[in-house]
């Protein structure tokens, strides 16, 4: 691993906008967030199946606790709605988003639950020119987020300054497909209406090959891709079809 470097930036100003104009939802599971609270029960299942994959925890264990020892950066926190259960399970968790209206809603909902969160309203490439941050996480996610960034190989470079040698990167985003412009762009924006109007762009959506592809140039191996796709009772199940949603995991090589 080279010392780190100040990447370009990576954040679109049009996305953090979009939020901002969202934070007062973030918690509403009837309003427009309400895909993503559906979805974060498979998206935990496959962090902690990533987590335990690569040895950071056992994957049978009787502790209410089993992250005590890990240091786990979420990026692109929105709400919180990540952070709060993977701090529930003992993890020391740093939550960044741009959006400052996220950052005020995700610490007003873990202070009236009483969970210890470090909240900081800032991109991945500013925690990642901090001494003290770099190299120093067991476990960097960033869940729906990289298809909303403005510079995916400046994104990648600041996961690999942040993440600890024996690290796991976590990331679930949306493919690049015609299924996934059918499904999660026109059909969820236009027709269902249950994301707002514009909040995917398709040309942003990342296929698994230019995902791994991009971490290769970082150094990280991306070992594990992996679907996901909905239910009849409206939730979500692993699955090897990856043609809309899809989750990947990887370390350094």
């Amino acid at each position: 691993m080279t010392a780190p470097k100040t990447p370009a930036g990576t954040i679109d100003q049009s996305d953090i906008n979009r939020f901002n104009a969202l934070a007062n939802s973030w918690w509403d599971e009837t309003g427009p967030m309400k895909p993503l609270h559906l979805f974060t029960p498979i998206r935990l299942d496959y962090i902690r199946k990533s987590i335990q994959n690569r040895g950071l925890v056992p994957a049978e264990t009787s502790s209410d606790l089993p992250f005590a020892h890990l240091n786990i950066l979420d990026i692109g926190c929105g709400g919180g709605l990540l952070a709060e259960p993977i701090a529930r399970l003992g993890a020391t968790v740093t939550a960044i988003d741009a959006s400052d209206g996220a950052i005020a809603a995700a610490t007003a909902h873990a202070t009236d639950h009483n969970i210890a969160i470090d909240y900081r309203c800032m991109a991945s490439e500013e925690l990642a020119s901090i001494a003290d941050y770099q190299h120093h996480f067991d476990v960097i996610y960033a869940s729906e987020v990289i298809e909303h960034v403005s510079d995916i190989k400046a994104f990648t470079e600041t996961i690999a300054q942040l993440l600890a040698p024996d690290g796991v990167v976590v990331i679930t985003t949306i493919n690049r497909t015609m299924p996934a412009l059918l499904f999660a762009k026109f059909a969820a924006e236009y027709v269902l209406k249950i994301v707002p109007t514009g909040t995917h762009q398709f040309e942003k959506f990342v296929r698994p090959a230019e995902l791994r592809a991009v971490f290769q140039e970082c150094g990280i191996l991306i070992d594990d891709v992996t679907g996901f796709v909905p239910t009849p009772m409206g939730t979500f199940k692993m699955s090897p079809i990856t043609a809309v949603n899809y989750g990947a995991a990887g370390s350094f090589t």
